[in-house]
């Protein structure tokens, strides 16, 4: 998996050095710099829909055991950072922020199970945020065999998030865990016991509905917000467009990177989505290449941080670690 990460990272650095190598590259910088107060707003701007989504979490935990927004806006930010930035297929990011948690939450099964939930959602929530950048694309005029493919793609999308719903509260885990079990003739018994336990933990959460509708419609409140990033560096690189438009090229971009997942940090996909989308809004390549530079210099802004926040976290927890270890073993 880590020689198929580094293979599509260079892939994808190479289609992104072609993209801007057929553009006024100096233009594009000269874009990006004169714009640089404002493109650091947008980014600041990503922390407002991460706010959205620690409410969204929170949802998902029972009511006395709920953390802090804080600590969910904390565990998201890690989260985000490591998906975002590292070769790890958008699967990191959720064990680090499960292992944020667990100094928070003193159940590991409810912690995993609204992590489980929370991805579930996400699917379905994305699927719906599509649909309205594609609802947007109509109203403006732009549809096309574009549009029509996108709309295939939400339909997968929808399918998809439906089907991880479903098998969630019919409890495949469990159902995976005991075939395992059975083909290893019961000596995986303690794995099929913990399987259990989540599947029951993941149906608990689905079945109180309330929350799940809010932790949807605040993932949903989330990736519309998102837009506003899209929206205010468009504003400061002199191509301002408005809200709806700017929440089309925001759906289009998240869509076509959560279907290059397996790409470290989108790169190429991400560049040549905002061309892709761009053109068909009516913004030229150097504009829409400028803007994909803005993203990344969020990701910088952010992600970075972020990165750096984990490690020192993680640091901290070994040496904390091995100081208990050392305690216990010479008061033993």
């Amino acid at each position: 998996m880590k020689k198929l990460a580094r293979v599509l990272a260079v892939l994808g650095l190479i289609v992104a050095a072609a993209l801007f190598a057929r553009q006024n590259v100096a233009r594009i910088g000269h874009l990006v710099v004169d714009a640089i107060p404002g493109l650091m707003l947008a980014a600041a701007f990503h922390v407002v829909p991460m706010v959205a989504n620690a409410f969204a979490w929170k949802h998902l935990f029972p009511r006395p055991d709920r953390p802090g927004i804080p600590v969910l806006l904390y565990a998201i930010w890690v989260r985000e950072s490591v998906n975002g930035v590292l070769p790890v297929a958008r699967i990191g990011g959720e064990i680090a922020a499960y292992r944020i948690l667990l100094h928070h939450i003193a159940s590991r099964t409810q912690v995993a199970a609204s992590l489980a939930a929370d991805v579930a959602l996400s699917v379905l929530s994305q699927a719906v945020f599509a649909l309205l950048g594609l609802a947007m694309l109509f109203a403006a005029g732009h549809g096309g065999p574009f549009a029509e493919h996108l709309a295939t793609a939400v339909a997968v999308l929808l399918v998809a998030g439906a089907a991880f719903m479903i098998a969630q509260r019919a409890g495949a885990l469990a159902g995976i865990a005991g075939l395992v079990e059975r083909v290893f003739s019961g000596r995986m018994e303690a794995l099929h016991a913990r399987a259990l336990r989540l599947d029951r933990a993941i149906r608990d959460v689905h079945a109180r509905h309330v929350d799940v509708v809010a932790c949807l419609g605040f993932q949903i409140a989330a990736w519309v917000l998102s837009a506003g990033e899209t929206w205010i560096a468009l504003h400061f690189l002199g191509a301002p467009r408005s809200i709806p438009e700017a929440l089309a090229i925001e759906a289009t971009v998240q869509a076509i990177n959560s279907a290059a997942f397996v790409v470290p940090a989108a790169i190429g996909v991400q560049e040549g989505a905002f061309v892709l989308i761009g053109g068909i809004m009516g913004l030229d390549a150097t504009t829409a290449l400028a803007l994909a530079a803005a993203r990344r210099l969020r990701d910088i802004a952010i992600y970075l941080p972020g990165l750096v926040a984990w490690h020192y976290a993680e640091t901290k927890k070994r040496d904390g670690g091995s100081d208990a270890s050392d305690e216990h073993a010479s008061r033993v």
